[in-house]
This record gives structure tokens, C-alpha cells and sequence, in this order.
């Protein structure tokens, strides 16, 4: 990270930016890095990434398998049948959106090569005023943004980059991932509670009626199902909780890591969940639903 004056002089301290004014409009050719269908949908070609976005419908379409065909729909009793089915289909509907969500938003990219002399001398900067510059990128670097190697871009607020989602979580797709790891900690619990049951009823029933399915065949689908579940009932807990932790603290993943010295003013608690859910609402659980939006100087400055 470089740090430049207005002048060209080269800075070896930091200054606090002010701005006195809204700067000049600036007109730039459309970012189209990281994108696809036109410019419209954000997207990280990582093989990588790919294979585990990929991987990860793969065992969500598995779970909705044993759960529906093996376990519910063969079940004798209607109403255990259909609480189970509309609970169990709301949440990994609800999973597989804030997946794709946190996967297709923009996670909070700064603008490639924004850098110019032409570009800081019309943000209305003064003179002597020092601003960060990513040589990777050749961006204007906001504060507490980092460029990620994956992505290739600065990230701002970037907490980390998750291949699971194949994309980074930065700023405006955290919500959806910390949805995304609530919602797959749920359906994974429910599963293992109807699994064992479902292995109870058929041992108390000697494996009559207890499935479509022959025994050997049940009891594979059913032993795949629980280690699934509980590896990922573990994995996506602790990721949420991390997550909710470095919400509730104003610290992101990698400030965490580096153990970072805030030279940011730390919001209170409230209003650092506040800023990345919202006003408290029903729209915190779900995924079709926007993250409060940043300021009009932020936006103008660092455009989507």
C-alpha cells in the first residue's frame, strides 16, 4: 500500500482525509471486472470456487434426497410428514438464496485504476492531504479495505474470501453470509434429528415399512446423511458465531488476525449489527432484502 500526497511528494505518515465538498462528477467507462451477462451479475471465475459452489448445492440437493424420499414422504404419519416438509424445505430454500446472494452480490469492490492524477484532483482532496493508493489494483484505498489475491480487487470492510461462496466477505454480502451459515446450521440440524428417528422407528419396526428403500440402502443414505450433517452443523456454527463476534466487536476477519490497531471510530455494538442487518426487522432472516446503504459520499466515491 502506497501512500501519495497531492503534491507527488512521497508521505511516510498518514493524515486524517477531510472533505470540505462533494467533488466534481467523475466519468468513468463501466467496471466490468469480476462480472458477467453485460456487467449485470458479479462473478469470480476461480475453478476453485466453482467446484465448491458446486459441491455445495451438490450435498444440499443429497440432503433434500434422504429427507424427502427416504424419510418424510414414506412416513405413516401426516402430520410429523408435513410440519417436518414445510419446515425442513423453508429453510434450505432459504439457505440455497442467501448462498447464491452472498455468492452474486458484490461484496464491496473498489473501482480498478481510479488511482489518477485527473480522477484525486477532482474528489476535492487538498493539497497535502494524503490518500492510500493498492499498487495491485491502482486504486484510491479505503479505510479498512484489502485487496484479495482471488478476487483481484480491494475489498472494502473484507473479512475474508470463502470459496465456499466463491466470493469475498466484504461489506455489502456479509448479511447474506452470515444467512447462508445459519440457515445450512439449521437444516443440518434438523436433519440429524430426523435421521436418528428415522433409524429408531426402523429398528423398533424390524426395517418393515420404514422406507422405500431396502434396508442396506436406507441405512447407507442415512449414515451419509448424519456425517454430512454433523460436519456441517459444526463447521457452519462456528463460522456463524465468528462472523456474529466480529460484528458485535467492529472488527473484521482480518483485522482480527493481523491484530489490527482500530484506527477507525469503532461503532457501539447496536449500531455495528445495525449497519450490516439494519433496523431490527423480520428483513434481518432474509436474503431478498438489501444491506442498509452506505452513505451518499461513500457511494459516489467507491461506486458498485
Amino acid at each position: 500500500m502506497q501512500r501519495i500526497a497531492l503534491d507527488g511528494t512521497p508521505k511516510h505518515t498518514s493524515i486524517s482525509m477531510k472533505y470540505e465538498q462533494f467533488p466534481i462528477p467523475i466519468r468513468s467507462e463501466r467496471d466490468l471486472h469480476n462480472k458477467c451477462c453485460g456487467g449485470m451479475v458479479w462473478c469470480i471465475k476461480d475453478i476453485c470456487g466453482v467446484i465448491c459452489a458446486i459441491l455445495t448445492w451438490l450435498l444440499i440437493l443429497y440432503a433434500e434426497f434422504v429427507v424427502m424420499a427416504v424419510m418424510l414422504i414414506p412416513n405413516p404419519h401426516p402430520m410429523y410428514r408435513f410440519f417436518n416438509m414445510a419446515l425442513f424445505q423453508t429453510f434450505a430454500f432459504l439457505a440455497f438464496a442467501s448462498h447464491l446472494r452472498a455468492m452474486l452480490t458484490d461484496p464491496g469492490a473498489v473501482p480498478k485504476g481510479n488511482a489518477t492524477t485527473e480522477i484525486i484532483q477532482q474528489m476535492g482532496f487538498r493539497e497535502g492531504q494524503v490518500i492510500f493508493k493498492c499498487p495491485k489494483c491502482c486504486c484510491i484505498k479505503p479505510e479498512r479495505a484489502h485487496h484479495c489475491s482471488v478476487c483481484q480487487r480491494c475489498i472494502r470492510k473484507m473479512d475474508h474470501h470463502c470459496p465456499w461462496v466463491n466470493n469475498c466477505v466484504g461489506e455489502n454480502n456479509q448479511k447474506y453470509f452470515v444467512l447462508f451459515t445459519f440457515y445450512i446450521a439449521t437444516i443440518s440440524i434438523h436433519s440429524l434429528f430426523l435421521a436418528v428417528n428415522q433409524f429408531l422407528m426402523c429398528v423398533r419396526n424390524e426395517w418393515r415399512e420404514c422406507s422405500s428403500y431396502s434396508p442396506p440402502a436406507t441405512v447407507v443414505f442415512l449414515v451419509f446423511l448424519v456425517f454430512e450433517a454433523l460436519l456441517f452443523a459444526i463447521f457452519t456454527t462456528v463460522m456463524l458465531l465468528s462472523q456474529l463476534q466480529a460484528i458485535w466487536n467492529d472488527e473484521t476477519g482480518i483485522e482480527q488476525l493481523k491484530k489490527e490497531e482500530a484506527k477507525w471510530a469503532r461503532k457501539s455494538r447496536w449500531k455495528s449489527i445495525q449497519a450490516v442487518f439494519g433496523r431490527f426487522s423480520l428483513a434481518w432472516f432474509s436474503p431478498f432484502t438489501q444491506p442498509p446503504s452506505r452513505s451518499k459520499f461513500e457511494s459516489y466515491l467507491y461506486p458498485v
